[in-house]
């Protein structure tokens, strides 16, 4: 049978990618550039009860080389974003270049959260529409994914209780204090988990669905003028597993699992009397203080290695997603779920920023700002990326409705692909051979990052072998950054190139791998 020719992704996401770009540009111009007045640079004048994280740092204990240097002002405590004394020119219609600053990210964690605010509360609209789009019966998206991605939204109403409550308990925000943090961020990675495994699911169903048809055809093929015998051709039932064709398998695991989450805040608030840096989990895998002797001195704000585990895994986890929608493009031949990869690229950065934020001890609070400016925008792509999904499958808005634009009337925009078994990407007789044999198709391996080494475990040795290298890599990185001068020194734009680069060399894995389909990427 003739190859189903795959499609590249659409200019759209790349102008998408610039408009981004110039956004976030824009944002910055607008937030952190200063210019002058008449009468010099006007100094912040915001008083609040928290202190500055940014001489969190005791100068007694770094190496000497780090003491004699002269920080730059753009780190020093006094709210000043400028050293040049004010002028005494009074006019009112020229710009005096000389107080023109450069690009100022330096901003107090009450500023952070004031500009974070709007976004993180706008996110929430692109994010039902991403769901809705998601799930329209046109798409056949497996109910476990549709599951796993609306549990995100169990992740974002459960922690603002736990921020107001470390808030009020220890006037801190949510990232200071690590049981509640914990806590908190654990549903996330159990949003991610759920959709892994519901992903992974359904993708062996399809994996059983295209060996059945193609058995039953080459046996119909040698045996025409035959009965079929009993349990030579395989049963077509149950081809796909219940979470792919039902929604409460995963919804009962997304109950358990925020139920596990609650009882690692409430237990300790009930019996231990947790103090602000209470470790989650009691720190039980956490190297004890006393044997730590080398490095610099670890900020009580650091991170457990439970908390580690979580936001690592979460990231693993989120780029598996992204490779099984890659993937289920391939499966259901329909090219348009490769833009879902696409649009989830923001939403990846975003969590990528929340990594680098704790990796700085919560100290680069411009961060916080640009997680909220990554989540409105990234959730806004999903939902674009969704919407177009559902109009490649047929999905349309009733003509007299006021939603009747978002009805696209380009005919390359829809595919006659569907989601049967009959639109799988064709595969030679060879690799249908070994699929027979119990080797994985292409297709099924997962991400690049898990690789052909757990293609073929089940759900739960796939889980125990991801959690094991999220362990260690979290270890590597709580001791290991205690080894270097950087992530004491509130630098942003450091800051920044740890969230830009891996993004940048992310989307151009993608991009090449849309090029050139054997492209295995880096990471």
């Amino acid at each position: 049978m003739k190859t189903m020719k795959q499609k590249h992704p659409t200019h759209s996401f790349r102008l998408i990618a610039i408009l981004f770009l110039q956004l976030i540009l824009c944002i910055w111009v607008h937030c952190a550039l200063g210019f002058s007045t008449p009468g010099g640079f006007v100094t912040s004048t915001h008083h609040h009860h928290h202190h500055d994280h940014r001489q969190h740092i005791n100068n007694s204990n770094r190496p000497a080389c780090i003491n004699k240097r002269e920080p730059p002002q753009l780190f020093h405590g006094s709210r000043s974003r400028l050293s040049h004394k004010p002028t005494e020119h009074t006019s009112t219609t020229t710009l005096n270049l000389q107080y023109v600053p450069s690009l100022h990210l330096d901003i107090t964690p009450v500023e952070a959260e004031t500009l974070a605010g709007p976004f993180f509360g706008l996110s929430l609209f692109p994010y039902l529409a991403f769901l809705y789009f998601l799930n329209v019966p046109e798409n056949d998206t497996p109910k476990g994914v549709t599951v796993g991605f609306a549990a995100c939204l169990v992740f974002v109403f459960l922690t603002i209780p736990a921020a107001i409550a470390a808030q009020v308990l220890y006037g801190v925000s949510l990232a200071d204090s690590d049981w509640l943090h914990g806590s908190a961020e654990s549903l996330l990675t159990m949003t991610n988990l759920v959709t892994v495994v519901a992903f992974r699911q359904a993708l062996r169903g399809k994996e059983r669905e295209y060996i059945w048809n193609n058995n039953n055809k080459n046996y119909n093929n040698n045996n025409r003028n035959d009965k079929p015998s009993p349990g030579v051709v395989f049963e077509e039932e149950n081809t796909m597993p219940l979470s792919a064709t039902s929604y409460q398998p995963m919804t009962i695991l997304v109950g358990v699992l925020t139920l596990l989450a609650g009882l690692t805040a409430l237990i300790p608030a009930a019996i231990w009397s947790p103090e602000v840096h209470t470790p989650y989990l009691g720190g039980f895998m956490d190297v004890s203080r006393d044997w730590v002797t080398f490095g610099h001195p670890e900020p009580p704000n650091a991170l457990s290695i439970a908390c580690w585990i979580i936001h690592i895994s979460s990231l693993v986890e989120f780029l598996v997603a992204m490779g099984f929608a890659w993937r289920w493009a391939d499966v259901v031949g329909n090219p348009k779920w490769k833009g879902l990869t696409w649009g989830l690229l923001p939403l990846h950065s975003s969590g990528i920023t929340a990594c680098t934020y704790h990796l700085f001890y919560n100290h680069i609070p411009i961060l916080v700002a640009l997680q909220a400016v990554l989540t409105c925008f990234g959730n806004t792509t999903a939902a674009y990326a969704a919407w177009r999904i559902a109009v490649s499958n047929g999905w349309r808005v009733p003509s007299d409705s006021p939603l009747s634009f978002l009805n696209y009337k380009d005919n390359d925009f829809t595919t006659t692909s569907t989601t049967s078994s009959s639109s799988l990407v064709e595969v030679d007789n060879e690799e249908m051979n070994k699929e027979n044999e119990g080797v994985s198709v292409s297709f099924l391996v997962g991400f690049e990052d898990i690789g052909d080494a757990l293609a073929n475990d089940n759900d739960y040795t796939f889980l125990l072998k991801l959690f094991v290298g999220c362990g260690i890599a979290a270890y590597v990185i709580k001791y290991g950054e205690l080894l270097v001068d950087f992530p004491f020194v509130a630098n942003p734009y450091m800051g920044l190139a740890f969230v830009f680069v891996p993004s940048a060399l992310n989307a151009f894995k993608w991009y090449k791998r849309s090029q050139d389909p054997s492209f295995e990427g880096w990471f």
